[in-house]
Formats: structure tokens, sequence, C-alpha cells
């Protein structure tokens, strides 16, 4: 991997100029590896990179790679209350499947769930 050289300040900051940031970025979608992973063999801190990578994004030509999409939310009483349906989101995604998460902790392997789905779509 090549790198491109930039400076620090007097406070251990990246000062690095336009060019040598779009060169940065450019290495980084030719590497193909995560953003964490590419600032980690770099010596760039996650949050200078995706502070950069933000503003190219927003910045380059064409806007948003992907249109919004909205879904609808239909909020319901729950048939039989009692503490055994507290807390419980129920996703009833396109084509039927349906997705019930009780605990926070399954909060984030749906969000991936539902992704994947968009992403296959």
């Amino acid at each position: 991997m090549q790198t491109v050289p930039v400076t620090l300040d007097t406070q251990g900051r990246v000062r690095a100029s336009k060019e040598q940031r779009r060169l940065i970025l450019a290495e980084f979608e030719r590497s193909g590896v995560s953003a964490a992973r590419f600032a980690k063999q770099t010596g760039l801190k996650y949050s200078t990179l995706a502070g950069w990578l933000q503003r190219y994004r927003r910045a380059k030509p064409g806007g948003r790679a992907r249109p919004v999409r909205l879904l609808e939310a239909v909020v319901e009483q729950a048939s039989k209350p009692g503490p055994q349906n507290q807390g419980v989101l129920v996703l009833q995604l396109p084509g039927g499947a349906r997705v019930e998460i009780s605990e926070v902790k399954q909060a984030a392997l749906a969000a991936a769930l539902v992704g994947e789905l968009a992403r296959s779509c």
C-alpha cells in the first residue's frame, strides 16, 4: 500500500492539503478494506478518515449513491397486555417475512438483516 506523506501539528493532529486528502481517499477506495482497518494501517485516526470520507462523499457529483426509501410504520396495541408483551417490536417485511425483536441486543442483528435484505433488492 502506497502512503501519502502528511504533516502533524504541535498537538499531533494530521494536517493534509485537499490534494493529499484526495489521494489518501482514492487509495482507501482502491484498498478494498474497511475504513477502520485502513486508518490503522496508515496511522490515521479513524475519526479523521471518517470525517474526510463524509465530506468527500457529500461533495461528490451525483449526490447520494442510493435514493432514500421510506417504509410505513404502524404502531399497534399488544393483543395481551402484560409483562411478556412489553418492549416487543415487530417488523413486517415485504413478501410476508416477520421479525419480532424483544430484546435490545436483537436490534443490531435485525438492522443488519434488514440492511442485507435491502441490498439484495
